[in-house]
């Protein structure tokens, strides 16, 4: 079992650039702004002589507090209450603040294994680090995150109370096979909720205010025996309304996430009915050539009449999508769940299936025999078999005469007989078309 360490503190004291730093990424946002992160984020950590997990979190305020803040405390105290060990980093430049003797308390409180870490300390001296011991948790340890002073004598420290473990090719196996899921769509669409009710738990804070995700926050999930890794993702919202350059590299997670899942559901509201944007991130996916599952949120909530306008907009703004299910669902009330993670599973399953050349290649030549690609030029082309060329999305390589010049039309021919023929509901499809070379024609 991997010891896990918290990592906490006051908003812009440096935790989720120690983070980075612990898990060798950039997957935590940094920016010179309070309150930047405000789910807790789990990583692999990598500096230290053991494997472990690292958990950084939101800004801390143990007083009584209300709205975004008390979720993110609330946050910030699962995070202790699951850790083997805690660091609290405080801000070494800016001094002993009262709202570091009111952490230092509740940490008293919790009786987890504490350490102690000054951050920004570059260029200090150790005396200014005498006023950090009023917070009675032992020494404070001079370290710079950003720079990367005094943080592996600061791990060798933190776990040096843990017995040495061996990583497990086992684990590392489990974790190849472990199934990405991203969901994505506008603001305030309910992505957080439903990955809440997807794992039994508030996991992730859900408020009912746009953009209250700003990171891509990754969370382990098992559904009927299966593992999956959930990515909670900021919405997007129209590149016209991205103004905040925190906004703007939230954006730019989401997309790094549309990218490295397996399976995207895209998450529309309902209430709000199907806009541009939601094509847009629907192209997006298509374009990255991720397997999909189309989930209209709050669906609960509508009458008859406004569940049928809500259908007619989905076929009439996502009709290049008619490859993907579309589910009715409501996170919230958890209805249709079950049904979302055997489409997920669905879509994972013909992203990844392998096709034999002999049952392409029989399939090519029954298509060729039911429509003959048009005429171009003096000849007509001549296709002869197919391979497989790749997986997620599949990509099914033509082989034979005169390919270039096969129009788009017939491309998606082929695209909508293979599809049937096996069954790819849920992923995108590629045909690649390659012409055999010809040992007979004159050299130049």
């Amino acid at each position: 079992m991997l010891p896990v360490v918290a990592i906490v503190g006051r908003p812009n004291v440096g935790k989720s650039t120690l983070f980075n730093r612990l898990t060798r990424s950039r997957d935590a946002l940094v920016a010179d702004f309070p309150g930047l992160t405000r789910d807790r984020h789990y990583g692999d950590g990598k500096i230290g002589d053991r494997p472990y997990l690292v958990v950084d979190t939101g800004g801390f305020e143990p007083i009584r507090t209300e709205g975004i803040v008390q979720a993110m405390t609330g946050q910030a105290q699962l995070a202790i209450t699951e850790a083997d060990v805690v660091i609290f980093l405080v801000d070494g430049r800016a001094g002993l603040t009262p709202q570091d003797m009111r952490i230092a308390q509740s940490l008293r409180e919790s009786n987890k294994k504490c350490f102690l870490a000054v951050n920004k300390a570059e260029g200090l001296n150790a005396i200014m680090q005498a006023e950090f011991y009023e917070l009675a948790l032992g020494e404070p340890h001079l370290i710079s995150a950003a720079h990367g002073e005094g943080v592996r004598s600061l791990m060798d420290l933190v776990l040096a109370g843990f017995p040495k473990e061996e990583d497990s090719e086992e684990a590392d196996e489990e974790l190849k096979h472990k199934v990405k899921v991203a969901i994505v769509g506008r603001p305030n669409a309910g992505k957080s909720t439903l990955i809440n009710s997807l794992i039994g738990e508030e996991r992730l804070i859900a408020f009912d205010m746009p953009g209250t995700t700003r990171d891509s926050i990754e969370v382990e999930f098992s559904y009927k025996d299966k593992d999956y890794t959930l990515i909670d993702t900021a919405g997007l919202r129209r590149r016209g309304k991205v103004f905040e350059a925190i906004e703007k590299f939230s954006v730019v997670k989401t997309l790094q996430a549309i990218e490295n899942c397996n399976v995207a559901v895209l998450l529309l509201d309902a209430h709000s009915g199907i806009a541009e944007q939601d094509a847009n991130i629907a192209g997006y996916i298509l374009e990255s050539g991720r397997a999909l599952v189309v989930a209209v949120n709050k669906w609960d909530d509508l009458d008859n009449y406004e569940r049928e306008t809500v259908k007619r907009e989905l076929e009439r703004k996502l009709h290049f999508l008619r490859w993907a299910k579309v589910l009715f669902i409501s996170a919230l009330h958890k209805r249709g769940l079950s049904t979302l993670m055997t489409a997920i599973n669905e879509a994972h399953a013909a992203a990844f299936m392998k096709l034999s050349t002999p049952k392409l290649t029989r399939a090519l030549i029954e298509a060729t025999q039911r429509q003959l690609p048009p005429r171009a030029g003096g000849g007509r082309p001549k296709m002869r078999y197919a391979h497989q060329g790749g997986m997620n999305p599949p990509v099914i390589v033509v082989h034979g005469n005169a390919l270039g010049d096969v129009p788009e039309s017939y491309r998606r021919y082929l695209e909508g007989w293979f599809r049937d023929q096996f069954k790819l509901m849920g992923t995108p499809l590629r045909i690649e078309f390659k012409t055999n070379h010809n040992p007979y024609a004159q050299k130049d």
